[in-house]
């Protein structure tokens, strides 16, 4: 199946300072759907291309909340509507007896949150990328450094965002295929 239309426009860079700058100035310039690739983490990156907006802690908090309403009434329904028993004459629905199930089950969910939910916002599984059309992209994992700009960007027009990457004086510039 052969594939059409175009995914962006990619960069690539020498160095860590040089991709950093590029992004910076990208960014600058109103490009907002930006993405950066380098064979290691690099600190000011995120910040140069506007990644600033994480929903990993909102999804914890939200599989916390449900663990420990679910843990909660869980214990409640057996101990005061399916299956009550009096024992020692304390209450059917004694709380304090629950504390150590529902606090369990808040860290679970929020685990299983945690996991999934980082995997799901990260697009992961992914075994295919159309990043990986580009050839030069194979030196991503050694010492190379690239930039994207994706065509789904609103100020993406070819010409021009090729001779906008061309002023960033990179070492090449790629076309990335769907």
């Amino acid at each position: 199946m052969k594939h059409t239309g175009n995914y962006g426009m990619m960069a690539e860079f020498d160095s860590p300072t040089t991709l950093v700058a590029a992004a910076r100035q990208t960014y600058e310039a109103g490009y907002k759907r930006i993405d950066a690739y380098s064979p290691f983490p690099i600190e000011e990156l995120a910040e140069a291309i506007g990644f600033h907006h994480n929903s990993v802690p909102l999804v914890v908090l939200i599989g916390g909340l449900l663990g420990c309403a679910s843990g909660y009434l869980l214990q409640w329904w057996i101990s005061t509507v399916s299956y009550p028993i009096n024992v020692g004459g304390r209450p059917y629905h004694s709380w304090p007896a629950f504390i150590v199930v529902t606090f369990e089950m808040t860290i679970l969910f929020s685990v299983l949150a945690a996991v999934f939910g980082m995997l799901a916002l990260n697009g992961l599984p992914m075994p295919y990328h159309p990043v990986f059309n580009v050839p030069r992209f194979a030196f991503a994992t050694r010492d190379r450094f690239f930039l994207m700009i994706f065509s789904s960007d609103p100020k993406y027009r070819g010409s021009e965002t090729k001779a906008f990457l061309e002023s960033l004086n990179p070492r090449s510039i790629s076309e990335v295929p769907q």
